[in-house]
């Protein structure tokens, strides 16, 4: 599709029907181009060909997107013997953090294995057309700066903000690595869903990770959001990891960083809900390496908002951007000497329903073969210390790095 829409009207029939005997969804994904979302609640695994939507680039491309998933829904022939969320087709989709940016896809993949709530199942889908072929993916060069050239980005933006110019700003390193062996993304998975459990695993096409932070999540008219910031080391001892996370919740510089991202959601959600409510204080998301600052965000929705419109809404969050956005945006650009691609944007899925679930693509890379390129961003704000801010987005860095082969 060029844009959101084909130029051929596109049709679908959907039929869901349980498994008796269910098969890992991680022997399910493939070496290269695998479209998976696995959690402890819900495991979706895509395969087969799929149709391919451009959403475009520009500040609709959200908008273009869901309405082009709603007029392949309008019609649809669906048969499903399990209605969950996640049965029916379903929509997978990767966003690039840069509006301006090309590279956002979503995708109906002709099969999607299932497994939530003690079941497993299997929809297979058909496309009256037959499914278009990908556009052609725009990629751009991305050279990154080396630790010497991110922390005088750093001090910049410390320098910005302290003038008043901006509160927050999200600058993010890029790193190319080569692993011993090619990387098979099913394996890849497998290694980060065993290491961080309580993360959203995802692959979609080249791009995999495991992200700790929930954008968005829509269930019928519930709504949830999980935005993090604010980090720091786990400990080597018990002691020592219970110390790390009471300064965690005691320093006045991350609860600053944290209060800004729990600000964004709460005003960009605030418009599509009748109630809204917050934890009156962050807790503590404890990872294999790593404890952030976390609030839980929920609402009761008004009126029928999907998935993608909401996760559209919420994009870019303080987490990964800045306050204020446009300003913080402009520094992203300036200072940070990459094109961040798909890291940082909304990855995830949606179903037939509207329901779905879209986190921020975060601890991931892009496979080729042996090649891996890892992509990790620290909050700075005024009381921001360059080395320490390095020394984050190392072990941030590690969370991939560690399960490579």
């Amino acid at each position: 599709m060029t844009g959101a829409f084909s130029d051929r009207k596109q049709s679908v029939s959907s039929s869901t029907v349980k498994l008796e005997d269910a098969p890992d969804p991680h022997d399910l994904i493939p070496a290269a181009g695998g479209l998976a979302w696995l959690s402890e609640a819900l495991c979706l695994v895509g395969e087969g060909p799929s149709l391919v939507i451009d959403p475009g680039t520009g500040p609709d491309r959200f908008r273009r997107g869901a309405e082009a998933v709603a007029a392949l829904m309008e019609g649809a022939e669906i048969s499903d013997q399990v209605d969950q969320p996640g049965t029916g087709p379903v929509v997978f989709g990767s966003w690039t953090f840069d509006e301006d940016a090309p590279g956002s896809r979503l995708m109906v993949p002709s099969t999607v294995y299932g497994f939530g709530e003690g079941l497993a199942w299997k929809t297979s889908v058909t496309f009256a057309a037959g499914p278009p072929a990908a556009p052609a993916e725009t990629h751009r060069e991305r050279p990154g700066l080396d630790p010497q050239g991110w922390i005088r980005a750093v001090e910049q933006a410390v320098q910005a903000i302290v003038a008043g110019k901006l509160e927050k700003v999200v600058l993010a390193r890029r790193t190319v690595v080569e692993a011993a062996e090619p990387i098979h993304q099913g394996d890849l998975a497998r290694r980060l869903s065993d290491a961080y459990p309580g993360c959203f695993t995802f692959c979609f096409e080249d791009l995999v990770g495991a992200s700790p932070e929930l954008l968005v999540r829509r269930l019928e008219d519930v709504v949830d959001s999980v935005p993090l910031a604010g980090s720091t080391r786990r400990g080597t001892t018990p002691a020592e990891d219970l110390e790390l996370g009471r300064q965690l919740q005691a320093s006045h510089k991350n609860l600053a960083e944290h209060a800004l991202a729990v600000e964004t959601v709460v005003n960009k959600l605030t418009p599509f809900c009748s109630e809204l409510v917050r934890e009156p204080e962050p807790s503590l998301l404890l990872l294999a390496n790593l404890q952030h600052l976390s609030t839980k965000v929920q609402g009761k929705l008004k009126g029928s908002p999907n998935a993608l419109i909401l996760a559209g809404a919420l994009h870019p969050t303080a987490a990964v951007c800045g306050v204020p956005q446009d300003r913080a945006l402009e520094m992203i650009r300036e200072l940070e000497h990459f094109d961040r691609g798909r890291y940082s944007g909304p990855v995830g899925w949606m179903d037939h329903h509207g329901d779905g679930e879209w986190a921020i693509a975060l601890r991931c890379a892009l496979i080729d073969g042996r090649h891996a390129e890892l992509y990790a961003g620290a909050g700075i704000v005024a009381e921001s210390d360059s080395v320490d801010e390095l020394e984050e987005t190392t072990l941030k860095l590690l969370a991939v790095l560690d399960t490579l082969p």
